[in-house]
């Protein structure tokens, strides 16, 4: 059997915002991706704390995890991530302690230490970049407040205190993966945006990694970009999606979801940049991605693997998550 079948898969729903849509309309569409993530055996879905970005609605990320938790029975839910240098640990502690308060076991809790904005509205959230400086400390506080409470421990959050939530750290460099195995946590490589670290990244964990209370054992897990459709032809076609999307962040224009083009308006710099950022992407038909993620697997040995699948149509992104399920044979696990 190969690698797929036996690895864990799971879901990143950056909860896009469409050109012509709005964010009631993303609401919506998570929900139906995390019912069908979980009728196909995906065994979990993540979603993402982004402020002043305009194509992505999961800026309240606490919240649209409630949400979608109340729509779904079995999938877990969790953050890929929170950006903890924005936050007081406290109040994180309090927000996902209610979350496995009301949803017990379905939990998870990623932490980043990139603010996930630009300065300005860094500045409005009443942040700024030296508080990354404190994401060791913070993150400690955080187990602490999520874990068993202290004799001596003064305060506590309510709900969380014991509520034991996994917390995973999520990183595109080395910085986190080393925190990861100081501390003995699981881990998360951001190869959906920044794969050029994945391979140092990931052996940095592993040689490093320290067994604690929370994990024996070091855990991996990579976040990759995956097109999937009826053909290679179709694929590459629907990928234009996250293409655009990526230049026009370069370019400093809107993020929406814009329909897929039969080629980009481009230069060779500007190709060569968006490639870059996508260069883990498994693009094809379902014999081609299946090669592709098995291969990946083999390079990589990681221990799960989070897909993101952007594209336009719900229904072309659903079917990307029916073809990945089928040749990994979720259900027949």
């Amino acid at each position: 059997m190969s690698r797929l079948t036996n690895t864990p898969l799971s879901v990143l729903d950056l909860a896009p915002i469409r050109d012509s849509g709005s964010a009631a309309e993303s609401f919506q569409n998570s929900v139906a991706l995390a019912q069908r993530a979980e009728t196909l055996g995906y065994k979990r879905l993540w979603m993402a704390e982004h402020h002043n970005i305009d194509g992505i609605a999961s800026a309240a990320t606490a919240v649209l995890l409630g949400h979608v938790a109340d729509h779904t029975e079995s999938i877990r839910l969790g953050s890929g991530g929170i950006m903890l240098p924005n936050h007081a640990p406290l109040v994180i502690a309090e927000q996902f302690g209610t979350l496995a308060t009301l949803h017990p076991g379905r939990i998870d809790l990623g932490l980043g230490r990139a603010p996930g904005t630009d300065g300005a509205t860094l500045r409005a959230l009443r942040r700024d970049y030296s508080a990354a400086d404190t994401f060791p400390d913070d993150v400690i506080e955080l187990l602490n407040y999520l874990g068993e409470p202290h004799p001596a421990q003064r305060i506590r959050a309510i709900p969380g205190q014991g509520t034991q939530v996994p917390i995973w750290l999520l990183g595109s460099s080395g910085f986190s993966a080393q925190l990861a195995a100081r501390l003995g946590l699981p881990f998360a490589f951001a190869s959906h945006f920044a794969p050029a670290y994945m391979h140092q990244a990931l052996r940095l964990y592993r040689e490093q990694f320290t067994p604690s209370d929370y994990l024996a054992e070091p855990y991996a897990m990579l976040c990759i970009p995956v097109v999937a459709a009826e053909s290679d032809e179709q694929a590459e076609y629907h990928a234009s999606v996250a293409q655009q999307k990526f230049l026009n962040l370069r370019r400093g224009r809107s993020t929406r979801a814009r329909p897929p083009v039969a080629s980009l308006d481009w230069s060779p710099i500007e190709r060569a940049q968006v490639q870059e950022h996508l260069s883990a992407a498994v693009i094809g038909g379902p014999e081609r991605v299946r090669d592709g993620l098995n291969e990946l697997l083999e390079q990589t040995q990681a221990d799960e693997l989070m897909l993101n699948a952007d594209f336009y149509a719900l229904e072309d992104r659903l079917r990307c998550y029916d073809i990945v399920a089928d040749i990994a044979n979720l259900q027949g696990r």
